[in-house]
């Protein structure tokens, strides 16, 4: 009897210790890919609540505000799957199986690594839960919503088929970290007038970037990009803010470095650093 106790207590003790461990490493990979991607600084409004929601974002047909990202039950996603976190992550669909508007990147998340974007929606059930109401966007928006979303991504849309797990390293990690995670171009490169990226302008920055200012060219162009910068200066500047000229980075970009790029490892902001020396320089003035 004793000999089946202990085998008892091997056998689920050392399970139960493992799935702990599991559990653990996984939130901490979540916490990670979270800070990769900025710390999701577009939920976070200036000197408001992190993670709250209620930011401002224009779009084409007016103006929309992001949502409560915390476990909150009845204003966050507290009471939401794994499964429909998940969805509208990378398919854009909420749990009533409305279409979010595509001002929420998920068809770039959709390429995100399967094990990636688990360890982040695990992650994101873990935020302090906050209660404080979603804002409604105006009374035309939400009546043009259901109508013209799928029209636009049936037109536009633009989503990926994601690998099992992420690039390990390289100019591909860098690519993988710039497209599917830290989101460089949803910023850095120009939407038209209906909100559709311009990929001939890849990364060249806009004179009116998602919150009206000015966003950065960084391709390697020499006169009006960041051909002049090492890998390192870039590194430097995702990891600290600080621009080769010893200037900081102002906005949202430096809201994105100190709600989670500052986290980085070293050798992902070395990889992004070498995709975005790699990619075509164009010639686009900002400033």
């Amino acid at each position: 009897m004793w000999l089946l106790s202990v085998l008892f207590f091997l056998v689920f003790g050392l399970a139960d210790a493992w799935s702990q461990e599991n559990s653990s490493d996984l939130m901490e990979r979540g916490q990670y890919i979270f800070s990769l991607a900025g710390g999701c600084a577009c939920h976070s409004p200036p000197k408001g609540t992190p993670y709250a929601g209620g930011r401002e974002f224009p779009i084409p047909m007016g103006k929309v505000y992001s949502t409560n990202l915390t476990a909150d039950k009845e204003t966050g996603l507290g009471g939401w799957s794994e499964k429909q976190i998940h969805d509208a992550m990378v398919r854009g669909i909420r749990p009533n199986g409305e279409s979010l508007i595509p001002a929420m990147p998920y068809e770039a998340y959709s390429g995100m690594a399967e094990e990636d974007l688990k360890a982040l929606v695990a992650y994101l059930r873990t935020l302090k839960p906050v209660r404080k109401e979603n804002l409604w966007p105006p009374a035309h928006v939400r009546f043009f919503r259901p109508l013209v979303t799928p029209i636009w991504l049936k037109l536009f849309g633009r989503f990926y088929d994601p690998p099992a797990r992420a690039p390990g390293s390289g100019i591909e990690r860098g690519r993988y970290l710039v497209e599917y995670v830290s989101l460089c171009g949803d910023c850095h490169t120009p939407k038209n007038f209906l909100g559709v990226a311009q990929r001939s302008l890849y990364l060249a920055g806009a004179k009116k970037g998602p919150l009206g200012a000015e966003v950065a060219n960084i391709t390697p162009d020499k006169e009006t990009g960041i051909g002049e910068w090492s890998r390192n200066d870039i590194a430097e500047l995702l990891l600290t803010g600080t621009k080769p000229d010893l200037d900081n980075v102002q906005g949202l970009m430096a809201e994105v470095i100190e709600g989670g790029y500052k986290n980085m490892k070293r050798e992902d902001a070395l990889a992004i650093a070498d995709y975005v020396k790699s990619v075509r320089p164009i010639k686009n003035k900002i400033k």
